[in-house]
């Protein structure tokens, strides 16, 4: 790649050549494995923390290891089930963003498998676009939410009808908001069903 493109794939916050490809390549690789090994494949690849949780005690247990190797000290979360973990944890939360959150703990609507990718909507984000969530996420799912790829998630999303704002996050990084929260740290606690 050229020097003039590589400069300007940096300005613009575009994945370079070489991290497409790279990930492509993985994506091939494992286009024969379970959908949940090859989500925790990619997601790791493109620089998220993917926790595996068998069960709602593990779950607790690894939300307060993140707190105390993060430094986690204020979380914006409104979704109830979640607000009784963070009472558990005994964290501090707000129900509506603040700016003195500094991690986002939250559900998601599909964890996409083809790249890792993960959906979310007004379920899981309210009315705030995704880049004013704070420089640390984590997210629970389940091991149901994995879909095989975007097709899928959007076919049970109009069937389940009225999600809107949808949005996508991989890894580190937000596919839709690339001019901000570039150095998110994205954590996914994956909980068996």
């Amino acid at each position: 790649m050229n020097l003039f493109k590589r400069i300007v794939n940096k300005l613009t916050n575009q994945p370079e050549e070489e991290e497409k490809q790279s990930l492509e390549k993985l994506g091939d690789s494992l286009k024969n494995a379970d959908l949940d090994y090859k989500f925790a494949q990619l997601f790791t690849h493109s620089g998220g923390f993917f926790n595996y949780c068998a069960d709602e005690a593990e779950a607790l247990q690894t939300l307060n290891q993140i707190v105390k190797i993060e430094g986690i000290s204020n979380v914006f979360c409104w979704d109830k089930e979640l607000q009784n973990f963070l009472n558990v944890v005994k964290i501090p939360y707000t129900s509506e963003m603040d700016p003195s959150n500094d991690t986002a703990f939250i559900t998601c609507e599909y964890l996409i498998a083809y790249d890792g990718r993960i959906m979310l909507s007004h379920n899981n984000i309210l009315h705030y676009h995704s880049s004013r969530l704070p420089g640390k996420i984590i997210i629970m799912a389940n091991v149901s939410q994995i879909v095989n790829n975007l097709n899928d998630a959007m076919g049970k999303i109009k069937r389940n009808g009225n999600i809107k704002n949808l949005t996508s996050i991989s890894g580190g990084k937000s596919s839709l908001d690339t001019s901000s929260n570039t150095n998110t740290k994205l954590f996914l606690l994956l909980l068996e069903d």
